[in-house]
């Protein structure tokens, strides 16, 4: 996001985590992933919401008059606090709606102790969905029913993976708004390694990495971006130079990275 919607998203996130308190948070996020697809499915509202020449208050008011006593109070106020805010698009507000909503169903998870196994498992199946054309085809096409694509979903997930996982890998393939499946699924991941605190690198390796690779991996990247960082491996026997990272947008290629050539001489050795 650009100009005032990163400040208005930035104000959006400080109001969710004071919402959160007290509250049962996987409720809230429902909430919210109604409310964010009543605010897309709706172009005349939304516009209203994004509007940056209306009054701020006047948008919170007529937040109070859709919402008011069809969500919680919590939701509502949260609401109104989003909309309130200067938005330069009408794309930003949707996507901080369902960030929001995302967020607050991380929260639940972190709060049960699940949040670890939640990135890793949607990191799974976004691995399953690119892997597989066909599976890949069918939950991205705006042509196969919305039911179906859940219900695909579920009979991958179900017994599974734990249900934050299940209800963000059916979120993905439902109201993906024109984006592709993985760039969600990415931004569902990214959000997830917000909440940890930490970062989360893609290493894409000819060889596997036994434990002790790994953790020298692991710390030399934690060196590199003075943060803690969380290793995916995928497995690809066409990697340049036996690794390759990806952390967020930027690529790291131990072919080109001179603060990596150490620990490639290790990792050979």
């Amino acid at each position: 996001m650009r100009g005032s919607s990163r400040g208005a998203g930035l104000a959006a996130e400080k109001a969710l985590d004071l919402a959160l308190d007290g509250v049962d948070r996987a409720a809230l996020a429902e909430e919210l992933f109604s409310i964010a697809g009543t605010i897309e499915g709706d172009a005349p509202l939304r516009r209203a919401f994004a509007d940056p020449a209306r009054d701020g208050e006047a948008k919170r008011g007529l937040a109070d008059r859709i919402f008011g006593g069809k969500v919680s109070e919590t939701a509502t106020s949260l609401t109104g606090e989003v909309v309130a805010q200067r938005w330069a698009s009408e794309g930003d507000l949707s996507d901080t709606f369902e960030a929001l909503a995302v967020r607050a169903l991380l929260a639940s998870a972190e709060k049960a102790g699940r949040i670890d196994a939640v990135e890793d498992e949607l990191f799974r199946f976004e691995r399953v969905v690119a892997g597989n054309t066909a599976l890949r085809d069918t939950l991205s096409s705006r042509n196969t029913d919305a039911k179906g694509k859940a219900g695909i979903v579920r009979g991958l997930l179900e017994g599974k993976a734990t249900q934050e996982t299940v209800r963000l890998a059916e979120q993905a393939v439902l109201v993906a708004r024109g984006r592709r499946l993985d760039r969600v699924l990415e931004t569902y991941l990214r959000l997830a390694a917000t909440r940890r605190d930490e970062l989360t690198a893609v290493v894409s390796v000819a060889i596997p990495l036994d434990e002790r690779q790994q953790t020298r991996l692991a710390s030399a990247l934690r060196d590199i971006y003075g943060k803690k960082v969380t290793l995916q491996t995928v497995l690809d026997r066409g990697v340049v130079g036996g690794i390759r990272v990806q952390i967020g947008d930027e690529v790291v290629d131990g072919t080109v990275l001179r603060r990596l050539e150490k620990v490639r001489h290790d990792l050979a050795g």
